[in-house]
């Protein structure tokens, strides 16, 4: 009988090989495995199993959906204070003002509309969550993110004209292309712009993004197991 990926042991297992693999991946890239975070993807996945890996010592978690992280998430952070939540997935400018309570780090700005909703609500609500911008790398017309050739000019309006602190880059490569062109692509215009983090890379991966300078990877599968469908 197949062992439940989701069992208490399982998941200190897992987080535990996924750690390693991060460590080995970023000393193989001449990088100190402390400088790549581990953000948990918890699309999912209920409370009970994220209380696992609170209790194994995750601290970082990422959810997709803003309506899914407030339907769990409040109580976790108040019984773990020192969690640090990140929204990973598209923001509806109709949900900002409860995405800049929920999380501390926001990762999918991606259009003027957002931000100009995001600056208007941090600046309300005396709550400043760290913001990345999503980046299109493969200019895909069903993906979210902003151009590349457009990245500087949005980031520049962030910055200059809404007063926005960009911490980091976020991309989220096409599923049938070569992911180290587009963590290569990611890292160069972070270099351009003079941003230090970079969120890229996810349980497929990882290593090859750690090589191109991540520093959050966002891994799910490999420490939750296979998500049910949608």
């Amino acid at each position: 009988m197949a062992s439940d990926p989701r069992a208490p042991a399982e998941i200190r297992t897992r987080l535990l090989l996924v750690r390693e693999e991060i460590a080995l991946a970023a000393s193989a890239a001449g990088r100190d495995p402390a400088s790549v975070a581990l953000v948990a993807v918890t699309k999912t996945v209920p409370p009970d199993v994220i209380e696992e890996a609170i209790g194994a010592g995750q601290r970082r978690f990422g959810e997709n959906r803003v309506q899914e992280a407030r339907a769990k998430w409040p109580l976790l952070k108040e019984r773990h204070p020192d969690i640090e939540l990140h929204l990973i997935g598209p923001l509806q400018s109709n949900k900002v003002r409860e995405a800049v309570a929920l999380f501390d780090v926001i990762e999918t700005v991606d259009r003027p509309k957002l931000a100009r909703a995001l600056a208007g609500e941090m600046t309300r609500a005396e709550k400043r969550p760290r913001l990345f911008v999503q980046i299109n790398t493969g200019e895909e017309p069903q993906k979210a993110g902003v151009l590349p050739a457009e990245t500087d000019q949005f980031v520049a309006f962030c910055r200059e004209d809404l007063g926005l602190a960009i911490d980091g880059l976020m991309c989220i490569p096409p599923f049938d292309e070569e992911p180290a062109m587009h963590f290569a692509l990611l890292a160069k215009i972070a270099e351009r712009l003079r941003i230090n983090e970079l969120s890229m890379g996810m349980s497929g991966d990882f290593a090859c993004a750690i090589q191109f300078g991540a520093t959050h990877v966002r891994i799910g599968t490999a420490i939750f197991g296979a998500r049910p469908a949608d």
